[in-house]
C-alpha cells in the first residue's frame, strides 16, 4: 500500500494549555477523535520560535518547558478539514506556535494487534 498523504506538524511548547487541558495531548486526542490515520507528539530537547527565545530542558525546573512538534498525518483533505477547525484554537493562544504541512508518501500503514 502506497499512497499520497499529508503530514501536519505543530509546532508548540510542552507546557501550552488551552483551558484547563495540555495543547498537544489535546491535539492528539482530537485527531484520534476525527478518526485520522496517525498523530505523535515529540518532546524536543532545544529550540526557539517567533519570540527567538531558547526553550531547553533543564533539570532544576518543576515543570519541564521544552518545544512539543505534534505531527498527523493522513489524506490531504482530512488534513486540511481537521487544520480549519484547529486554526481558531491555536490563533487564540497565548503564546506562539508554527504550522506546517508537507506531502507524504505512506509506504507501509497497517495495525497492531489491540489489547484486550
Amino acid at each position: 500500500m502506497e499512497k499520497e498523504a499529508l503530514a501536519l506538524r505543530i509546532y508548540i511548547s510542552s507546557t501550552d494549555k488551552i483551558g484547563n487541558d495540555l495543547l498537544g495531548e489535546k491535539l492528539v486526542l482530537m485527531a484520534k477523535e476525527k478518526d485520522l490515520a496517525g498523530a505523535t507528539a515529540r518532546k524536543g530537547i532545544m529550540g526557539f520560535g517567533a519570540s527567538s527565545v531558547i526553550h531547553s530542558y533543564k533539570f532544576w525546573e518543576v515543570q519541564e518547558k521544552v518545544p512539543l512538534m505534534v505531527e498527523i498525518i493522513d489524506d490531504a483533505a482530512k488534513i486540511e478539514d481537521f487544520l480549519e477547525e484547529i486554526k481558531p484554537m491555536l490563533e487564540d493562544m497565548k503564546y506562539g506556535c508554527m504550522v506546517v504541512t508537507e506531502k507524504v508518501n505512506m509506504r507501509i500503514y497497517k495495525s497492531g494487534k489491540k489489547k484486550r
